[in-house]
């Protein structure tokens, strides 16, 4: 049987893979196994959600469980995970619960857990919650012992404030274009940049529980690109769907992906002192440009699997100061405990700032070798793990492009996909290689 839980949370089609009955039993089940590991006090859960329609009704669910299970309950409303994360924190509670499928089309939804402090749930205690999912007899607390609900009026406001206290230098003069993907950061990020000193123009705020993500955001960044050029702005920053992400676009229009942006940042921590051991956290899917750069500037980067768990990890482990993806999930662990997109927007334009440079300039330490990524839908992923037919034509792929380049297939851990990705000296090799590769895949599967 498949694992629930995937690289991030449980996601999957709202009302058909995710049902109300498992949200409520998801919550139930995350409560009485955090209540399980410490007896001294009541579990406190915030909650908070994406605008999709199908948020209104999995929250629902989730409350309900939450309470069923003897947990009180703070409804924080629309707003980005990230927020959800660091008001787990800043309100002293138990767990956090995020209903968001993310960069995922508007029929999608899923369920991110927080710990306490707001950091990501264990493999460990995943499975736990999950085996606590069939546990027959299960008994329910009653009068007094069923948990309350509350709501937190000001929770855009107290992350907003925390944003801007992150924020190392005033925007004033930078004026930024800002894509919200229709999405949970359509308040908080235009008034985050704003109350930071950006003078901000929203594209893609105004959510109506449908247009999520919808040929918007930091998956389709064309509309931002125009609108950059058109108001004449410094930059735009494009998030996704629950705002864990972004990526950028420079006065021209170009875009600046999570390396380039990544790459940015370390330099300006170790110019302050404050990339720790001069080391970078990267995932598989980084750029050979990234590694190079770095490099040059005498600056190690160590490499996790795909997925931003797996880079949170080997930052508490480490004691480092900054990792992220190419797809612009960024951790500052001195600031957020997971991903956050308008933190790193933030620190992105404060280094413009404070630099008086334009993000071209910036951006420029890092040349990107041309990168081709394909998403080939699939039956069964573990079918094209386990081919002999694949593990070949990775193999004379590698030979040909030699040191020059390099191949990764990775399954997604949210979609029935599996991703080819080639990189080489031209776009021309890289896209026959990676078109090649895809064929195969797909035939096997």
């Amino acid at each position: 049987m498949a694992r629930l839980f995937g690289t991030d949370g449980v996601r999957g089609l709202a009302n058909a893979d995710l049902t109300p009955e498992l949200a409520l039993a998801v919550a139930a089940s995350a409560a009485r196994v955090l209540a399980a590991h410490d007896r001294s006090h009541r579990p406190v859960a915030v909650v908070g959600r994406d605008p999709r329609a199908s948020g209104e009704m999995l929250e629902a669910a989730v409350v309900a469980g939450l309470a069923s299970a003897g947990a009180d309950v703070l409804r924080l409303g629309v707003l980005p995970t990230p927020a959800v994360a660091h008001l787990v924190g800043a309100l002293e509670a138990d767990l956090g619960v995020m209903i968001s499928a993310s960069h995922n089309p508007m029929p999608d939804n899923g369920i991110k857990l927080f710990a306490a402090g707001g950091h990501k749930l264990q493999d460990s205690i995943e499975d736990e919650i999950e085996a606590a999912l069939d546990v027959a007899g299960v008994t329910r607390p009653t009068g007094s012992g069923i948990g309350r609900v509350t709501e937190v009026a000001d929770a855009v406001d107290q992350y907003v404030a925390h944003l801007v206290a992150a924020t190392p230098h005033p925007l004033a003069g930078l004026k930024v274009v800002v894509d919200c993907a229709n999405g949970a950061s359509s308040v908080a990020a235009p008034e985050a940049y704003r109350r930071a000193g950006a003078e901000v123009v929203a594209l893609h705020a105004e959510p109506d529980g449908i247009n999520i993500n919808d040929r918007c955001g930091s998956n389709h960044p064309d509309a931002l690109r125009a609108a950059v050029v058109e108001y004449g702005a410094d930059l735009g920053i494009a998030h996704d769907g629950d705002a864990d992400r972004c990526v950028a676009v420079d006065a021209a229009g170009e875009l600046v992906d999570g390396d380039q942006i990544m790459a940015v940042l370390a330099l300006a921590l170790a110019e302050e002192g404050g990339l720790v051991k001069d080391t970078l956290v990267a995932t598989v899917m980084s750029n050979l440009g990234l590694h190079l750069a770095m490099k040059a500037h005498g600056i190690t980067v160590l490499t996790t699997a795909v997925g931003d768990r797996y880079v949170l990890e080997e930052l508490r482990a480490s004691g480092l100061a900054l990792g992220g993806e190419q797809s612009g999930h960024v951790v500052l662990p001195a600031h957020a405990t997971t991903g956050d997109g308008l933190l790193t927007a933030l620190r992105l334009m404060a280094r413009m700032a404070a630099t008086g440079k334009p993000l071209a300039e910036l951006a420029a330490v890092m040349n990107r070798l041309p990168q081709v990524l394909v998403n080939v839908p699939v039956a069964d992923k573990s079918a094209v793990a386990d081919s002999s037919e694949v593990r070949d034509a990775i193999g004379e792929v590698e030979a040909e492009l030699g040191e020059q380049g390099r191949v990764l297939l990775r399954p997604s851990g949210t979609e029935q996909l599996v991703r080819v990705m080639v990189e080489a000296p031209a776009h021309a090799t890289a896209q026959a290689a990676a078109d090649r590769l895809a064929g195969v895949v797909s035939a096997v599967s």
